[in-house]
């Protein structure tokens, strides 16, 4: 069997986020897996660009990328209380392309903080904008790293022992979807 295709997309930017590590420690406990980080550095989502231009060339990307993959994994901080405007944005833009891309797509999502809940709240709030689309969508374990800032060690491998695990069995039920699908 070929090795499973998983897309990860990160809500922050920052190339040192606690939330890329923590997509990348997701991957590497997948074991051999193909995978692509997405890309969602895009324009403000605007009905008049739309109309004169199109969807852009890099959102029909993500689209193409999301309905591609076996499954996706989204690593999401928590940005005042909510889903930081750059994945929303995204997620906005990606609804205007055509076909379903994440209709039954297996998606797990998680979230590094470098608060105490660890992203309680951003990932309520992300499940509520995921709803639309219809992924299955895993509701648990819950992967929440607060004080995320000293929660990973040297080789970005997560050290505590809780979320360690809740990470593992995530893993192990997302790839047991995906190759379901």
């Amino acid at each position: 069997m070929a090795d499973l295709k998983i897309l990860g997309i990160c809500g922050a930017l920052r190339a040192g986020s606690t939330n890329r590590l923590l997509m990348q420690d997701a991957v590497r406990r997948l074991g051999s897996v193909e995978f692509t980080e997405a890309n969602i550095r895009f324009p403000l989502y605007d009905g008049d660009l739309e109309e004169s231009s199109g969807v852009p060339t890099e959102v029909q990307m993500l689209a193409d990328q999301i309905a591609d993959a076996d499954a996706v994994i989204i690593a999401c901080p928590e940005y005042n209380k909510g889903v930081p405007g750059v994945l929303k944005n995204a997620l906005d833009w990606v609804s205007r392309t055509k076909g379903s891309p994440w209709l039954d797509k297996p998606v797990a999502i998680m979230s590094a903080t470098a608060g105490r809940s660890g992203g309680e709240r951003v990932q309520s709030m992300l499940q509520l904008c995921l709803m639309p689309f219809r992924p299955q969508l895993l509701i648990g374990p819950e992967v929440l790293v607060a004080a995320s800032f000293k929660e990973f060690d040297d080789d970005g491998v997560l050290k505590n022992e809780i979320n360690s695990k809740a990470l593992d069995e995530l893993m192990e039920r997302l790839s047991k979807l995906a190759i379901a699908a």
